[in-house]
């Protein structure tokens, strides 16, 4: 039987007469519709780029939308999303949404108890999740989910037995989708009652529930409506140049809030997005996607600054004389254009000589066609900054959060300023409250947290939600961030201190891998530094240590103490005297390598670190030795 004409791609075309979708629901067509392109999403997968063209793009998130209505679904029923970043992420999402649902994102490196928190309290239906692991993982906790009826497997060689567990349905998302195409082969008007359902869903309907990955306590459900989301693409698309011509890399978890409205504003405005096989693959993937265009968090840019700087610095004599040259000409630029100060002919002349040395190669080996990155979801550290913008690689700043969208601000191009995460975008408003927390007011801004109206009413007061965070605006409208209200440590004198920007000058020591300070209710700051061994030991021309009896007796050398010591000086200089560290300790540990120290979004959970390190902070303070 024919298949119904509604249901190809360009019978959408109407809704690419919209300006912008009004909706999440109405993105598929807009997308397909304005933009019929043959690659607008793809992944990596063995060294090369799958493809989805418009046409595949926006009949697939059909046909998995009308197998999941032949499931069971109604409006506003919720379907979890546990799966790593891929192209059926994007499909899935969008084909619920399109559908009048609800989707729930949880990120796959969550613990069964996380996992099993987020759907009772969400109370989602159904689950789709991506491999074998997580297939196991919901079945193990789906005696204890009442609202949870049906599972959707992405990969169809992940098993669907169950062993006789208290399962829900179990079904490939290949047969799902094949579900939902046989409703159209066998009827007349189901690709157009699809459509009609998905223009049905307004923008005051909710779209999704973001679980918050706070650093205590339990994860708050974020409710984001349509119109919420709707609104930030319009506000960074306003600000951003994006175009059908570009090309995007994307790594991040769409399970975050950031990644995720990074992909809508590029499918609203052409752009093609290649999944990354793998975070561990990206460095091959940027050199097969060579993107335009790019989106990550600090500690990305910073590796892949780190990767430059350890690449370079192999070489020997007059080779790595010209790359450490190189880099300092990078920083010297980076940071005048940052200050807003006028570049000397001087420095204009080495940054040519070398831009034809040095930073077309670094250039190169990421596909040699990028336009700008842009940094989210954490404070970017200076140096990082003005590596990336001197080598001719613009690293753009933004600011948000998952209540607001989640984009309150981003650097436009050409306007990157020292500490400035950029004007917030034209639809949002931003204010100063008196104890210094940035109030977020706008059509992005969340209706509320799931289930919870007391902690609602205390982030949406008159209308303004209260962020958590510190900042200024300048006499330009410039935001700049300098800490979270709740994790200012007070000292017994009194004294506040913004921890993280005196924990980001350590970290910009390349003999410091991360940081924490401590020092709340204590009459002086402390801090908790790791290690970076491998620029430690090649700093004093030594074999890593070998085992953890070695490593804890080269950590505490008297020449690698002081060593640690200079860089606390030197980060102290400038700072006031209540604002210094006065004792610190070496862990060879990063926070990073303990799960539950770290959120998904690898933010640390400073009162976790303070705990599992009690003894630590308690001896800096009862002891003068710095060394553990």
């Amino acid at each position: 039987m024919a298949i119904d004409p509604a249901s190809r791609a360009g019978a959408a075309g109407a809704d690419a007469a919209e300006p912008l979708p009004s909706t999440i629901a109405r993105l598929p067509f807009f997308a397909a519709g304005r933009f019929p392109k043959p690659d607008l999403i793809g992944r990596c997968l063995a060294g090369r780029v799958e493809s989805i063209n418009a046409r595949e793009f926006v009949e697939r998130v059909r046909d998995i939308s009308l197998g999941l209505t032949a499931l069971g679904l109604s409006r506003g029923d919720r379907v979890a999303l546990l799966s790593e970043s891929r192209p059926e992420w994007l499909l899935s999402d969008l084909a619920v949404l399109s559908a009048g649902g609800v989707t729930v994102p949880i990120y796959p490196t969550l613990s069964a108890s996380q996992t099993a928190f987020i759907l009772k309290d969400s109370g989602a239906r159904i689950a789709i999740v991506s491999t074998a692991e997580q297939h196991r993982k919901v079945l193990t906790i789906a005696g204890d989910l009442p609202s949870l009826q049906s599972l959707v497997v992405i990969d169809a060689e992940s098993g669907l037995k169950a062993g006789g567990l208290p399962e829900p349905t179990c079904q490939t998302l290949a047969d799902l989708a094949a579900t939902g195409h046989r409703r159209i082969l066998d009827g007349w008007g189901v690709a157009r009652a699809f459509q009609e359902d998905a223009k049905a869903v307004g923008p005051s309907d909710l779209a999704t529930i973001i679980y918050t990955s706070g650093t205590t306590g339990d994860p708050k459900g974020v409710c984001l409506t349509h119109g919420n989301l709707a609104a930030n693409i319009a506000g960074v698309h306003a600000v951003l140049d994006l175009n059908e011509s570009d090309t995007a890399l994307s790594f991040l978890p769409l399970c975050h809030a950031f990644e995720r409205m990074v992909c809508y504003v590029f499918l609203a405005t052409g752009v093609s997005v290649v999944f990354a096989e793998s975070f561990d693959t990206v460095g091959r993937d940027l050199a097969i996607v060579r993107p335009t265009v790019m989106s990550g968090v600090p500690r990305a840019f910073e590796k892949m600054h780190a990767r430059v700087l350890a690449k370079g610095r192999e070489s020997s004599g007059i080779t790595r004389m010209i790359f450490e040259r190189a880099m300092r000409v990078a920083t010297a630029k980076g940071r005048a254009l940052c200050e807003r100060r006028p570049v000397s002919a001087a420095l204009s002349l080495q940054a040519r000589v070398a831009d034809r040395l040095v930073f077309s190669k670094i250039r190169d080996g990421i596909g040699g066609r990028a336009r700008f990155f842009v940094s989210g979801s954490a404070p970017l550290r200076s140096e990082t900054a003005w590596f990336f913008l001197g080598a001719g690689l613009p690293l753009l700043e933004g600011y948000g959060l998952t209540e607001a969208g989640p984009v309150v601000s981003v650097t436009p191009l050409g306007g990157t300023r020292l500490g400035s995460v950029g004007p917030p975008l034209p639809n949002v408003e931003v204010r100063i409250a008196d104890d210094g927390e940035i109030l977020v007011r706008g059509p992005n801004v969340m209706s509320g947290y799931h289930g919870r109206p007391a902690e609602t009413a205390e982030a949406l007061q008159h209308g303004w939600l209260h962020t958590g965070d510190v900042g200024a605006l300048d006499a330009d409208g410039y935001l700049r961030v300098t800490d979270r209200k709740k994790e200012l440590l007070v000292t017994s004198g009194g004294k506040k201190v913004a921890p993280q920007p005196i924990e980001a000058a350590l970290r910009g020591d390349p003999l410091v891998a991360e940081a924490l300070l401590v020092g709340d209710g204590r009459h002086f700051l402390s801090a908790l530094v790791v290690a970076n061994l491998a620029a430690a030991c090649a700093r004093f021309q030594c074999a890593p240590p070998a085992n953890e009896a070695a490593l804890a007796a080269f950590i505490a050398r008297p020449d690698v103490v002081a060593a640690y010591q200079s860089v606390i000086d030197g980060v102290n200089a400038p700072l006031a005297p209540f604002e210094r560290v006065k004792k610190f300790t070496l862990l060879s540990r990063d926070f990073n390598a303990d799960p539950s120290a770290v959120t998904p979004t690898m933010k640390i959970k400073r009162r976790v670190v303070e705990a599992k390190c009690a003894e630590a902070i308690e001896a800096m303070y009862r002891s003068s030795n710095g060394a553990m």
